[in-house]
């Protein structure tokens, strides 16, 4: 059992430290080189901190091991909709904009459904991949466009996840006046990228090695433990937001975590690594996935709040999903 302990708690660990170091070094350079801040929010803070769920998923891939990879991916955005947005409501209902609901929440959904059906049909090949990755960066250039436009309260989803991960970690705000110089913003992003290949590989072989040493299977093991680990960043910014107030930061949080899931770690790793996603995230999590999505935006739509009453329904929605998930 310490054999594969080590290698998930301290993959994990690597994870979450690499990725905020790939994220300021990130920041700092793109501020040397006059970038504009609204570009590095809505793309290098907002999407950025995605990197350990991507290295994850990617190396699963490689290593043969496509359950844990998109395992990954659907899970954890069954996580943020059950786990992370049950929990931010019971703390504080989660208000939004009619906006808000049409745009992001609408653009989820239609990625969610694409996903569901595509890998049905045929594998996750470079082609599914490369589409996906083209279609996350019209996504982002169309963000970038409506941002600069945009009155505070019509705010999308990008822009929600980039405020609450600055908001919970003040230190990845985009500085006016970064401090060091290129070079070492350049290598703190290198140290923190390797260190988050260093933190996936370990978290890859200890998911798999618990999944052989207790007769689980991979997708299982990816769908839960590695999901909800991955997803440790979602749920805390979330939190923060909610406690703050700013509960629709903590929605955009939500819906921007799962288009990036789709778009950019499901394309990025069926583009790596081709690979045919396992038949029971095809028949059973995809579903889900969908189910949970659309209860999501409904409840988000009754009054444009997701109230306590809610959080609970989803948080007992996610026990009763690993109840079924998880073998007896």
């Amino acid at each position: 059992m310490f054999e594969i302990a080590v290698p998930l708690i301290g993959g994990l660990f690597l994870l979450i430290i690499g990725g905020e170091f790939l994220v300021r070094g990130a920041v700092n350079a793109a501020t040397h080189l006059g970038v504009s801040p609204l570009v590095i929010g809505l793309t290098l803070v907002g999407f950025g901190t995605s990197t350990p769920e991507l290295v994850t998923s990617v190396h699963a891939a490689l290593v043969g091991a496509p359950g844990i990879a998109y395992g990954n991916v659907v899970g954890s955005n069954i996580a943020n909709i059950l786990l992370i947005g049950g929990v931010a409501a019971l703390l504080f209902p989660i208000a939004l904009s009619s906006t808000a609901l049409k745009r992001d929440a609408t653009v989820m959904l239609a990625v969610t459904l694409v996903f569901a059906c595509v890998v049905t049909v045929m594998d996750a090949s470079r082609l599914v991949g490369g589409v996906f990755l083209a279609v996350l960066c019209t996504y982002i250039y169309m963000a970038i466009r409506q941002e600069r436009a945009a009155v505070q309260e019509n705010r999308g989803a990008v822009h929600g996840k980039s405020t609450a991960l600055i908001e919970t970690d003040p230190v990845l705000d985009i500085p006016a006046q970064p401090k060091g110089g290129l070079v070492a913003a350049l290598l703190l992003a290198l140290g923190g990228l390797a260190l988050v290949v260093f933190g996936g590989k370990f978290l890859v072989e200890g998911a798999v090695s618990l999944a052989r040493g207790f007769g689980i299977s991979e997708t299982v093991i990816g769908l839960t433990i590695v999901a909800i680990g991955t997803s440790m960043p979602e749920l805390v910014t979330s939190v923060v937001a909610g406690l703050k107030r700013q509960t629709d930061v903590a929605f955009g949080n939500i819906i921007g975590s799962n288009i990036y899931n789709i778009l950019g770690i499901g394309g990025a790793t069926a583009l790596i690594a081709p690979s045919e996603v396992p038949s029971q995230i095809i028949s059973f999590d995809n579903p889900v996935m969908i189910g949970v999505s659309v209860i999501f935006v409904i409840f988000a739509a009754t009054g444009l709040r997701i109230g306590r009453r809610e959080g609970a329904v989803l948080l007992g929605g996610y026990l009763v999903y690993l109840y079924a998930l998880w073998p007896s």
